[in-house]
């Protein structure tokens, strides 16, 4: 009697662990004092979520009226301040006319960034249309052209700002942060003595400190007659001490990498910008992706310093608004909580899309 050989599934690996029961096994009650670490949290997490919606939902008052909201002042919530103050805090000084200027403009320069951000777009054509965006960009803020109203440039603030000096200064920084970092590695020592002068004297004194300089030390200097525009400053203020960080972190990378690598490109006779652009760099920054996106983090909550400088950029904004009435003054918290949500919202979107980049360089992964 011949036996019939018949092949059975695959069984699961020993230990694999998959699912939602699963991962809450494995990171939240793997074990007692986990589980009651977890158990005491959750409970925290649940009392802090009822107390808070009996505040900000239940007794709030969401329509802009200022009687209700001082009757229940304590009590509950007044967003009514949001649609009051609302255009004063996302827009700033901006002429209120003219609004749908910055709307549309801050609009086409974040999504011109989204685009960025997609390998699909990684091609020679991105370097032409973010110079047909900021063109734009500038030509719908500055106006003066084709029938816009003229408007200075300190008149410009709230979320529209803080995007423009963000996108602006990260997207100078990020090049010059390279070539000061490959200089302080450099083999020429005027080279490496400039770059290392340059970033020590910049992470030596703080934002708020590059900024003044920048915006009332610098025009003593210039001579008479020559006035640089304010927001002008305050971009190259910001940009500079952003690449002085960044470059720290890009040179950490660039030491991180196997010495072999650049010796195995030399006996392929590659220059040194060739072994810079196609061997070194690629794996350097892919090793400080989260590193680089941090200093990004930082330089976009870090806008909020203008303001001493006199550009009311979100944070700023919010200032102005309720500082000028003092009737809504009181009910800051709910203005401060709105903008919260906002830089939340962004600062949370970089974080994954460097989760993303990790993921797709492979470096987050255990190998």
């Amino acid at each position: 009697m011949s036996t019939i050989f018949k092949s059975i599934d695959a069984r699961p690996m020993p230990g694999s662990r998959s699912g939602p029961l699963a991962w809450l096994r494995v990171n939240l009650f793997s074990s007692a004092g986990s589980s009651l670490l977890s158990l005491g949290l959750l409970g925290l997490g649940v009392w802090v979520l009822v107390a808070s919606m009996d505040w900000a939902v239940l007794h709030a008052v969401f329509n802009a009226n200022l009687q209700s909201c001082n009757e229940l002042r304590g009590v509950g919530a007044c967003w009514g301040v949001i649609s009051e103050k609302g255009r004063l805090i996302v827009m700033g000084r901006y002429p209120e006319a003219e609004h749908w200027r910055p709307v549309i403009a801050t609009a086409l320069m974040l999504g011109v960034v989204v685009l960025s951000c997609m390998p699909r777009f990684w091609n020679k054509a991105l370097p032409l249309l973010w110079a047909v965006m900021l063109t734009v960009y500038f030509v719908l803020m500055k106006g003066g052209f084709w029938g816009l109203t003229a408007v200075d440039t300190d008149q410009w603030g709230g979320f529209p700002l803080t995007v423009m000096l963000t996108v602006i200064s990260m997207t100078l920084a990020f090049p010059l942060a390279i070539f000061v970092a490959l200089g302080r590695r450099s083999s020429m020592p005027a080279i490496r003595t400039l770059c290392t002068l340059y970033v020590e004297l910049i992470r030596g004194v703080p934002l708020i400190t590059v900024l003044f300089m920048a915006s009332f030390m610098l025009p003593l200097f210039m001579p008479e007659g020559v006035k640089i525009d304010v927001l002008l400053r305050v971009v190259v203020g910001i940009t500079l001490f952003s690449a002085a960080y960044m470059a720290e972190v890009i040179r950490g990378g660039l030491q991180a990498l196997p010495k072999g690598q650049t010796e195995a490109a030399a006996t392929l006779g590659l220059s040194y910008w060739q072994v810079q652009r196609m061997i070194v760099l690629p794996q350097a920054l892919a090793t400080v992706v989260p590193s680089i996106m941090n200093t990004f983090i930082g330089l976009f909550k870090d806008t909020s310093l203008v303001t001493i400088v006199s550009l009311y950029e979100l944070t700023g904004a919010l200032g102005l608004a309720l500082n000028s009435d003092a009737d809504w003054r009181p009910f800051k918290i709910e203005a401060y909580l709105f903008i919260t949500f906002i830089y939340f919202a962004f600062c949370f979107a970089m974080s994954r899309y460097s989760l993303w980049i990790e993921d797709r360089t492979a470096v987050s992964k255990v190998r």
